[in-house]
């Protein structure tokens, strides 16, 4: 390893403590801005809004507010343009803010800002101000998403198929139904994120290192000035929590959960044994030996991304469960599992959606896979709706079933006389009551059934609440 040069202790925030040198392998490990880079503009955010708090106490005059925005407005524009030259000393995005905004600005000036703040209350800070920019981003590729869902199950209404149980036949549904059933999934992860967006907007800039702050900023204007909805009522509890971070983490597994679900549908109805549904060129991969394959390498992708995002959450709750109150560096391990959550469900919401509005079906398939026994407990429910009990419709349904199996034929090959020897309640109407697939679905008009009056309802239902979300 090449030595390191310099003195790490000399221009770090928390140097004058120290006389000794850093270990240059502890310098390293302790670095973050490699990755923590990415929340530049949230810093610079709440600096600015610092300065004015500091501005209104008197610790700034007018002038040196001024000159502080100037310089941090600089700082944010060397970000964006990658011009930013990080330096040695600079352990983390704060450190290196502060850092250039002094060499632009003086020290004189720039050394001011940080007067009752830590990187404690400033870095919880700039997680929900960053958090609360990409939760709202990913709301609206997940609202998207939905869109696309719900179009496709309005526009395709009329295409039935088989529904199943336990991955066998069980009864007809329509190919809607089953897109908005996904759907529905997807719009509870909507309203559970827009219910976490409070708790993310919860201001802890004021806390200091953890026994607040001892020259009475405005911390009701600061959360103003921030777009936060509240501020931390605790210090001690404004420095250590990242119990929002949590729940986004499990807010993101719980998304990707749904997503991989999907993905294993979309996965098991493209293949030749279903052929219900086929993806398109732009989300498909070919094989480098068996030129005649088509892979859903985007669908069993985003099924593995899944376990990815559930492994940060998991991995940084095993991190937080046994430390000790307010700020600990382990807190640290956050950013890499939330940037991670973050940028894994963006990526995966845009690309799932790109799947789902491109991917042809195969109507004559999905219809051609119903088969009359799947209108079993239709038959049960002709003879209830004769008068007989449920129990025994049931029975009578399977002894049906057991009868065209004996005799190798379907149920709806049975004769009338054969299904008088089950039942005496049996009549000529059973045959156009019962084997038909578009009645059956159209029967099942219950709220949350397949019918097309249904159907049309989730669609009204969903639009309204990706419209008030």
């Amino acid at each position: 390893m090449t030595e390191a040069k310099g003195d790490f202790t000399k221009q770090k925030l928390w140097g004058g403590r120290f006389t000794g040198q850093t270990d240059p392998l502890m310098h390293e490990f302790n670095q973050c801005l490699r990755y923590d880079q990415r929340m530049y503009l949230a810093d610079v955010r709440g600096s600015i809004a610092y300065s004015k708090a500091l501005l209104k106490v008197g610790i700034l005059t007018q002038h040196e507010a001024n000159e502080i925005e100037r310089g941090l407005g600089e700082v944010a524009k060397e970000w964006e343009t990658k011009t930013f030259a990080p330096e040695p000393d600079d352990e983390d995005i704060h450190t290196a803010n502060e850092r250039r905004l002094s060499e632009i600005v003086g020290k004189d000036i720039g050394g001011k800002l940080h007067t009752g703040r830590s990187r404690n209350d400033q870095v919880a800070t700039d997680l929900r101000l960053w958090l609360l920019e990409e939760a709202s981003t990913i709301k609206k590729y997940l609202k998207d998403l939905i869109t696309v869902m719900v179009d496709r199950a309005e526009k395709e209404v009329d295409v039935l198929m088989p529904g199943y149980t336990h991955l066998q036949r069980a009864q007809p549904i329509r190919w809607s139904h089953l897109l908005l059933s996904h759907a529905f999934s997807f719009n509870s992860d909507l309203t559970r994120l827009s219910a976490l967006l409070p708790r993310i907007s919860v201001l802890p800039l004021g806390c200091g290192a953890l026994a607040g702050n001892p020259f009475g900023v405005d911390r009701d204007f600061l959360a103003k000035e921030l777009g936060f909805d509240s501020v931390a009522e605790n210090s001690l509890y404004g420095t250590g929590d990242r119990d929002f971070i949590v729940e986004f983490l499990q807010w993101g597994a719980s998304t990707m959960g749904h997503v991989s679900r999907m993905a294993e549908d979309l996965i098991i109805y493209s293949t030749a044994e279903f052929g219900f549904v086929q993806l398109s060129d732009a989300y498909s991969t070919g094989s480098s030996m068996m030129p005649q394959k088509k892979n859903p390498d985007s669908l069993e992708l985003l099924r593995g991304k899944s376990g990815r995002v559930f492994g940060q959450m998991s991995g940084f709750m095993m991190s937080l469960k046994g430390l000790p109150s307010t700020y600990n560096k382990d807190l640290q391990e956050c950013q890499e599992p939330l940037f991670d959550c973050v940028d894994t469900l963006s990526a995966s919401l845009r690309i799932f959606e790109g799947v789902v509005g491109t991917l042809a079906i195969n109507k004559k398939k999905m219809e051609g896979a119903l088969t009359m026994d799947m209108l079993a407990t239709d038959l049960a429910d002709y003879l209830v709706r004769k008068g007989v009990p449920f129990r025994e419709t049931h029975h009578v349904s399977g002894k049906a079933v057991a009868l065209a199996e004996a005799t190798s034929v379907s149920i709806s090959q049975l004769t009338l006389e054969q299904y008088l020897t089950l039942n005496p309640k049996f009549e000529q109407d059973v045959f156009a009551d019962v084997f038909d697939f578009e009645k059956s679905v159209e029967k099942r008009n219950a709220i949350g059934g397949p019918s097309r009056e249904m159907v049309a309802r989730q669609v009204r239902v969903l639009r309204k609440s990706v419209s008030d979300n």
